[in-house]
């Protein structure tokens, strides 16, 4: 029988107030409030505290604080990449980053959803910790050399190309190809690069 790690990580319905979840959860709660109230000058101190919540990163990686996520142990990063302030990344399935790659401002991964209709998404709702709707996740990826504008939201399952830029303020919902510019909301290519 499937742990609710194991059908959350697989993109299965799964109980988010399952005890090692919610282990999980509050500890990365732990680790990013001390990551974001850390000095900014005490390098050695957020590479440590970075060690501890994503699940792997590159060599030369910069978040400027508040940087917020779910587990984070789900996050994976690249070589020089920059992540800027207020940034949102929710790894309730893997979250995989290439090398060389900008995030603007306020940009938000969601690598999880529930079902749009509400009979479903009610269905799910269960004691425990606390009661949650019926909720799944599907893995985010993005490539190598890419820059997401400040304020993009990127959803589940998407796929973003290498050396692709993704305008400020887009909504992507599908995946894009690689070597393009894509704008808007719903995010589509305006030209290839």
């Amino acid at each position: 029988m499937k742990t609710e790690k194991e059908k959350m990580l697989a993109g299965e319905y799964y109980d988010a107030s399952d005890e090692t979840l919610m282990t999980r959860w509050h500890f990365a709660k732990k680790l990013m409030k001390e990551f974001n109230h850390a000095d900014s000058t005490d390098n050695r101190k957020l590479n440590n505290l970075l060690n501890m919540l994503l699940g792997s990163k590159g060599e030369n990686l910069w978040i400027s604080a508040p940087f917020f996520v779910d587990y984070g142990e789900n996050i994976h990063i690249g070589n020089n990449c920059e992540i800027n302030m207020n940034c949102v990344f929710l790894d309730c399935n893997k979250i995989t980053i290439g090398d060389n790659c900008g995030f603007g401002p306020n940009v938000q991964i969601y690598a999880v959803s529930h079902p749009v209709d509400p009979v479903e998404r009610l269905a799910g709702q269960r004691g425990g910790v606390f009661s949650t709707w019926k909720i799944n996740s599907a893995p985010v990826t993005i490539g190598n050399n890419v820059w997401i504008g400040g304020g993009s939201v990127i959803m589940a399952g998407v796929t973003i190309g290498d050396n692709t830029t993704i305008g400020a303020g887009s909504v992507v919902t599908k995946s894009i190809p690689a070597n393009c510019l894509a704008v808007g909301n719903p995010c589509k290519i305006v030209r290839e690069l």
